[in-house]
């Protein structure tokens, strides 16, 4: 995968005199994914409760599928192949938003494409959206209520929680600031060039 490459993947040393040591998830922890999880939670729940009481239980199951080929096919493809915890020598990936996901493609060093951030909203937007549908045509109105709170709640504290330190540099929901990520990138050589490649500028 090219874990050498990475100093997320060459051991406590590479980590030595970092300025930026601390400030990112440059290595998994499962606290890390317990986190991002307790986040997600309350949406799930309500948006299973909810269809299971606007009397749409069964269309769940059509959701289960579409959950499954969006977190392990498509989002793996256009969101977490370009991740530096891909790079890992690993079939699994290891991380706190997408961790057990099999690793069908090759690490790609470079940000995402505009075209794979709209996918990504698109396909995230679809997955969130689905129990809503079901909950509006079974006039359960209070738990649409219920379930927008617990999104705007997972929403907020991914981003603040997560979504702050992520290495996950191009996705459309990182808010790593822009002096950590040249810092990294300068610790990372291939992932700089394949950055720069496509456009990005360093800060001199």
């Amino acid at each position: 995968m090219g874990e050498g490459l990475l100093c997320s993947w060459q051991g406590p040393a590479a980590c030595e005199g970092c300025a930026i040591e601390g400030r990112l998830k440059c290595h998994f922890e499962s606290k890390d994914m317990a986190g991002f999880l307790m986040n997600v939670l309350p949406f799930a729940v309500t948006a299973i409760a909810g269809a299971v009481v606007a009397g749409y239980g069964w269309y769940l199951l059509g959701w289960l599928a579409y959950s499954l080929f969006f977190f392990f096919v498509w989002e793996a493809r256009i969101l977490c192949s370009h991740c530096p915890m891909w790079a890992e020598e690993s079939r699994v990936l290891h991380c706190h938003a997408n961790g057990g996901v099999i690793k069908i493609w090759p690490y790609r060093p470079g940000p995402m494409s505009r075209s794979e951030q709209a996918q990504f909203l698109l396909g995230a937007g679809l997955w969130a959206g689905l129990p809503f549908v079901l909950m509006l045509l079974g006039g359960e109105y209070l738990l649409v209520l219920i379930g927008l709170v617990t999104v705007a709640s997972g929403v907020y504290g991914v981003r603040h929680t997560a979504c702050s330190r992520c290495l996950n540099f191009s996705c459309p929901g990182n808010t790593v600031h822009k002096q950590v990520v040249d810092a990294y990138l300068r610790r990372n050589p291939v992932m700089r060039a394949a950055w720069e490649a496509s456009g990005y500028r360093l800060e001199e």
